[in-house]
């Protein structure tokens, strides 16, 4: 049986590879199985492993019980960038274009062509937000930024927060939501996120468009490093919160 394990920020670079192949002969092998191998056969990482959250095929597993199967791709999953802020793809068209609603890029992010793709001829409201790079975090200068994400996970991801969204916001007029998320290097100014919710009335529409990013924030797999005068690090994240539904 053979899993690949997939490493992502400060994990790669603390292994030297973004993938690691690990064979298991004749034995049950679960996710926590899988977690003591990598301890053994890869001393470097031990320190880390407490606090990764783990996906299984590119979906978030809760269970450190669960069975993994010949060929599965386990990724292992450090505290991503982002969380709360208040101390501070798909090729899904979008309901009112053909801007896909979600979607991780390297590309230059488009707010209008979002705007387009969520509003529709109910749409008395659009929030459209905009996560941009700032010159400074945590009391250090930032003079530019760069995102790292699992990409394939992510967009996934992406698409369970506008969903989530649109269910909790169900009877309330929300009609619909996008996400766009940049990676690669980014200067001071560039935008990094874009959301965005269209509804009937205004406040819905504001306040689903803030569950949206703060969801984003707790749920998709993406890494932010940062360089600025004393170099450059990984910005510090927040245990991944998946929803359950």
């Amino acid at each position: 049986m053979q899993v690949t394990v997939r490493l992502f920020a400060g994990l790669r670079e603390v292994a030297g590879s973004d993938r690691l192949v690990e064979d298991f002969d004749g034995q049950a092998v679960t996710v926590e199985t899988l977690r003591a191998r990598l301890e053994e056969a890869h001393p470097g990482l031990r320190p880390y492993l407490s606090g990764v959250a783990i996906a299984v095929n590119e979906e978030y597993i809760l269970e450190p019980g669960t069975t993994l199967s010949d060929g599965d791709t386990v990724a292992l999953i450090p505290p991503i960038a982002g969380g709360s802020d208040s101390t501070d793809g798909t090729d899904a068209a979008g309901a009112g274009g053909e801007a896909p609603l979600y979607l991780v890029t390297a590309a230059v992010l488009e707010p209008r062509a979002l705007r387009e793709a969520v509003m529709t001829p109910a749409s008395g409201a659009c929030v459209v937000f905009e996560g941009v790079v700032r010159d400074h975090h945590e009391g250090r200068a930032v003079e530019r930024v760069e995102y790292e994400a699992y990409e394939e996970m992510a967009e996934r991801q992406l698409r369970a927060v506008g969903e989530e969204v649109l269910r909790d916001f169900a009877g309330r007029e929300v009609h619909a939501a996008g996400i766009h998320h940049r990676t690669g290097p980014l200067d001071v100014g560039e935008t990094s996120l874009l959301v965005a919710v269209s509804a009937a009335h205004r406040r819905d529409a504001f306040e689903a468009a803030l569950r949206a990013v703060d969801r984003v924030k707790e749920t998709v797999p993406v890494w932010k490093k940062e360089w600025g005068p004393d170099g450059s690090h990984w910005q510090e994240g927040v245990q991944p919160r998946p929803g359950t539904a």
